[in-house]
């Protein structure tokens, strides 16, 4: 029965059953062999409570009446004659009794040879152990009752069935790991955790297996993807025993693997074998052997799983002792080398609804951005490591560290981020691509094994770019701080609540496209260094607004501009800010990342230190007691987290007021340049503010160039209008590509990796 049901008769030919509802009735009364099944219960199994038909108890009767004839045929034509042993269907109130001895039942035979081999397991013999649980599986033939499930039956009884053969499977890997045979069981654990994609302790034993193989990276995949399952589908973080694994993955914890191959039928030694415990259920020391033991209630499985080793069962006796196969020995890693790397993590992302295309379709697109990412970070001098999903790792410094690493790293995610730029895609025709870059840098370990080019990579600086990702809004690129801090002198960086977003860098690099140009920015761009020139040349301070809706590229203008007034000889002071949306951030942010910057104080540093940054920057600016106590005081706010900062200390409206005129005495000292984006988010007493400061009077290079939404026209008609030194652009949105162009640009760039893959 744990397969289509058969019955063999005494001399092992199969005897012929009748119609559905007769195999449906032997096979519930299998279910339950040796108990009494009210005649109630056997109708609601054949058709449902209130399906079943005025007939249905005539024809249970007849159903059972057959049955009889076939289980136990009459000896000699005598009445009341069987043979000796013959299974009986008895009419016992309130229904029937199949009765059967158990070892001519496969399922009591598996239920058998379980509850041994995990008793086995338990005391720690896990080749007796491996060998009972690999006779169990092997009984099986396909679902149990496939026949009768093929018709629609779904019994709870089938499905709990159906579960325990799932928790053996993960019984039979477990004694397979611990005696180092990760080889051989590598493919049978793949198909069961794509099959049951929210099983932890199989996706656990996956991970080991692959770690074991020498495929770290591919370990930590199956974490990830298991993780957005289960927070996408359920809401729920992995298991701690799973984060516990994954950081024994990172870290390179030793109890992985295994010292020796262990001899067939010896116990491993503790501390020999890793704590697999940590990923399972506790194993009883016995088991009771019912005649048919009462499956535990357990979801309903995704599909069967075929048995990872089968093997023949002889139909009665005793279960077969094949003998052991000799374990594979591990190989052994060589010393870890320890390195200094960066690390690019890109997200890609492709609408479902992409013209309608199928999970084939957007695998082959997504296929295509892949070949975009790995193109640019290999131009760059980086090598991808993982892919998994929509998400691509890459290292720069794992074949030869270099002192510039991070500088390409940022480079590469600037040039993917441009080619795959949301801008570009069509939204009003389904097509949307976006894509999320993060670059961390730390030391990892690397480990090679004998015959393996690609080493195994492990570092809590992979965790770190992972984290940091998740992050990461549409189109932008961030870094961690000791990624800013190695290319604070050719990147422009603004702080953001986890890292840093990148806005620019300086100079030209080479193979980094510049962005505007393929925007058709380049008028703006030149307009706006050609006012910038203007406002420092004559001293005077000057606001230029770029107006523009989302995807015109406004923001990148911004950026570019940053980038090129950053990396003047003379550069000015270049301080950047962006104001949240209502409700996704502090009010006040972009006036306090502006005024952060200005002092060199950077996010996490501490409050005293903050406060002592600020207090020298006044005190530099204002010389007088009075002046600088009044000045601290009004701008200190600004250094809080939150809008509660400002609270019960003084009026926004008094803090925003002071750090403008902050600004306007640092401009008679030092030409200034303040860019802001999404400034349509800021409150009207920010704007006036603002506004305010192209009207400052006496010589001072102060220049402004803010980002916002036409609607900040509607809140301000008359913004900047009349005045003397200010200006408005309006941006059109560029020239996108359509559906059609979209999809021939990813599968283009698909088939030209693969024709390079098959080149070398």
């Amino acid at each position: 029965m744990l397969g289509p049901m058969e019955i063999l008769g005494d001399d092992g030919g199969a005897v012929v059953l009748g119609g559905i509802k007769q195999r449906a009735t032997l096979g519930f009364l299998l279910l339950q062999a040796n108990r009494v099944v009210a005649t109630s219960q056997l109708m609601n199994a054949l058709w449902g409570l209130d399906d079943a038909p005025t007939t249905a108890r005539k024809i249970l009767q007849n159903a059972v009446y057959r049955l009889r004839g076939v289980l136990s045929p009459e000896i000699g034509g005598i009445p009341g004659r069987t043979a000796p042993g013959a299974p009986a269907l008895l009419t016992q109130p309130p229904g029937y009794m199949l009765r059967v001895d158990p070892d001519r039942v496969d399922l009591h035979r598996f239920h058998r040879w379980v509850a041994e081999g995990r008793e086995k397991l338990a005391l720690g013999e896990h080749e007796p152990a491996a060998r009972l649980l690999r006779d169990a599986l092997a009984l099986w033939r396909g679902r149990a009752l496939a026949d009768l499930v093929e018709t629609g039956t779904d019994w709870p009884e089938l499905i709990a069935v159906q579960n325990t053969r799932l928790d053996v499977m993960e019984d039979y890997f477990e004694a397979q790991l611990a005696c180092g045979r990760h080889h051989a069981i590598l493919s049978g654990l793949e198909t069961m955790a794509d099959a049951e994609p929210l099983r932890e302790r199989c996706c656990g034993q996956l991970m080991l297996a692959l770690y074991r193989c020498g495929r770290q990276a591919d370990a930590l995949n199956v974490y990830s993807r298991i993780r957005s399952a289960l927070v996408e589908d359920l809401g729920l973080e992995p298991s701690r025993r799973l984060q516990r694994l994954q950081h024994a993955i990172l870290t390179q914890d030793p109890e992985l693997f295994l010292t020796e191959p262990e001899p067939a039928g010896s116990r491993v030694p503790a501390g020999q074998a890793v704590d697999l415990d940590r990923f399972r259920r506790p194993a009883a020391s016995t088991v009771p052997a019912p005649v048919v033991p009462a499956p535990a209630p357990a979801p309903a499985s995704a599909g069967p799983v075929p048995a990872p080793v089968p093997a023949p069962a002889e139909a009665t006796g005793t279960p077969p002792r094949p003998a052991a196969p000799t374990a594979p020995a591990p190989e052994q890693p060589a010393a870890p080398d320890r390195r200094r790397v960066s690390v690019v993590a890109v997200r890609t992302r492709l609408a479902p609804t992409l013209g309608g295309a199928g999970s084939e379709r957007l695998d082959e697109l997504l296929d295509g951005t892949a070949s975009v990412v790995r193109e640019h970070i290999e131009h760059f001098g980086g090598t991808v490591t993982a892919s998994f999903g929509s998400t691509i790792l890459a290292l720069f410094g794992l074949r030869e560290s270099r002192e510039d690493d991070s500088r390409r790293a940022v480079l590469a995610a600037l040039a993917i981020r441009d080619k795959l730029d949301v801008a570009r895609c069509t939204e009003t025709e389904g097509a949307e691509l976006t894509v999320r870059t993060a670059v961390t840098a730390g030391d990892v370990l690397l480990r090679r094994r004998g015959g393996e080019e690609a080493p195994m990579v492990v570092g809590v600086v992979l965790d770190e770019a992972e984290t940091l990702l998740a992050a990461v809004p549409v189109g932008e690129v961030w870094t961690s701080e000791a990624v800013r801090r190695a290319t604070t002198e050719n990147v422009n960086y603004r702080a953001v609540a986890r890292g840093w977003q990148v806005t620019g860098v300086r100079g030209e690099p080479d193979g980094l496209a510049g962005a505007t140009g393929e925007c058709g920015l380049t008028y703006e761009l030149d307009v706006l260094r050609g006012l910038m020139q203007r406002s420092r040349h004559r001293t005077v301070p000057y606001l230029f607004t770029v107006l523009g809706e989302h995807g015109t590229g406004k923001s990148r203008l911004l950026g570019e501009f940053a980038r090129w007034a950053g990396g003047l000889d003379d550069a000015p002071v270049v301080l950047t800010g962006r104001t949240p949306e209502p409700g996704q951030g502090d009010a006040l942010a972009a006036p306090a990342q502006i005024l952060a910057a200005y002092c060199g104080i950077r996010p996490g540093d501490d409050p005293v230190a903050a406060r002592r940054a600020l207090g020298e920057r006044v005190r530099a600016l204002f010389p007088g007691e009075g002046d600088a106590d009044l000045m601290l005081a009004q701008l200190l706010p600004l250094l809080g987290t939150g809008a509660e900062a400002l609270l019960g200390v003084v009026c926004p409206e008094e803090v925003v007021a002071a750090w403008g005129e902050f600004f306007r005495e640092a401009a008679q000292h030092a030409p200034v340049v303040l860019c802001l984006d999404d400034l349509h988010h800021a409150e009207d007493f920010v704007l006036d503010v603002i506004e305010g400061l192209a009207e400052s009077a006496g010589p001072r290079a102060l220049f402004v160039v803010a980002s916002a939404h036409p609607g900040l026209l509607r809140r301000r008609p008359g913004w900047a209008g009349g005045k003397n030194h200010a200006s408005t652009v309006t941006l059109d949105r560029p020239e996108r590509f359509t559906r059609e162009q979209l999809v021939e640009f990813l599968l283009s760039a698909a088939r030209s990796e693969g024709a390079q893959t098959v080149g070398r």
